[in-house]
């Protein structure tokens, strides 16, 4: 597996997007997940990020993309964002990425006012069209478990469901953050529901009470157990490490080294072995 980089790490730097991917080639990375968004990009920036990226021999792998109007009330939420996630879909074709990371979001109103089932129809009905849409480009989306009491997919089982309910075992598929698993409180072996069915993962640390994104190292995540269990999934993709700022701006690139140098440590210690 490759061991990616998640550019948002870059943000608090004020510098522009191709600062933050020199940056994560000079670090040692294997691969970087562009965070943008295609709506909001100028035709120049995504040309150069391609250019840049291609230049370094730095691989894109994934676009991650929050749209939790996918699973909204409204009809016209519901349309205009399955059209989002399409414009993010091109991107990483243009890109020649593997997935787009996509979040989906909570449920509202604390599942009073509206239904909670029919939320989590839309939410399947929405991503299996989107399902259709990646595999016609030969592209995965990657669903983003997320372990905050009222997200939809907040527990392993929850993932499964949904998977199954989608339906689009070749394109629909689970991404797997470990800090994520440790914070819903789901032990390594439960990872093996999804063998096959898993095509990315997300990696950072945090106090095993509340989400942190912290470079690994700096929490309570029992790394190790988690990334065997990783190993035997079978994924053929990348292992991205994710951060929140810095609480030192102007030392974000100690900040990330940090990340990188612990994170290889552990693949190494888990008998990963990296693609570069």
């Amino acid at each position: 597996m490759r061991l990616g980089l998640i550019s948002s790490a870059w943000v608090q730097t004020g510098r522009d997007t191709l600062y933050g991917i020199r940056k994560t080639k000079e670090l040692g990375f294997d691969s970087i997940d562009i965070f943008t968004d295609p709506l909001d990009l100028d035709v120049r920036e995504k040309c150069a990020i391609k250019r840049e990226c291609d230049r370094l021999g730095l691989p894109i792998v994934s676009l991650p993309c929050v749209a939790v109007g996918l699973i909204d009330f409204n009809p016209s939420v519901r349309r205009f964002h399955v059209q989002r996630v399409r414009a993010y879909l091109d991107l990483a074709y243009e890109y020649e990425a593997h997935n787009v990371l996509l979040v989906l979001g909570e449920y509202i109103w604390q599942q009073e006012v509206i239904a909670p089932e029919d939320q989590w129809r839309w939410g399947v009905e929405t991503v299996r069209e989107l399902g259709q849409y990646a595999a016609d480009l030969g592209l995965k989306i990657a669903l983003e478990l997320e372990p905050f009491k009222l997200s939809l997919l907040n527990t392993i089982d929850a993932m499964d469901r949904f998977l199954r309910e989608v339906d689009v075992p070749s394109s629909v598929q689970a991404n797997i953050d470990i800090s994520h698993m440790v914070l819903s409180g789901t032990p390594p072996e439960a990872l093996r529901v999804l063998k096959g069915r898993a095509c990315h993962v997300h990696i950072s640390d945090c106090d095993g009470k509340v989400h942190g994104d912290l470079p690994p190292g700096r929490g309570v995540v029992p790394f190790v157990p988690y990334l065997k269990e990783i190993a035997q999934l079978g994924i053929d993709g990348a292992i991205s490490i994710e951060l929140e700022y810095s609480p030192e701006p102007d030392r974000i690139e100690d900040w990330v080294r940090e990340a990188y140098e612990a994170t290889d440590r552990l693949l190494r210690e888990a008998g990963i072995e990296r693609t570069r």
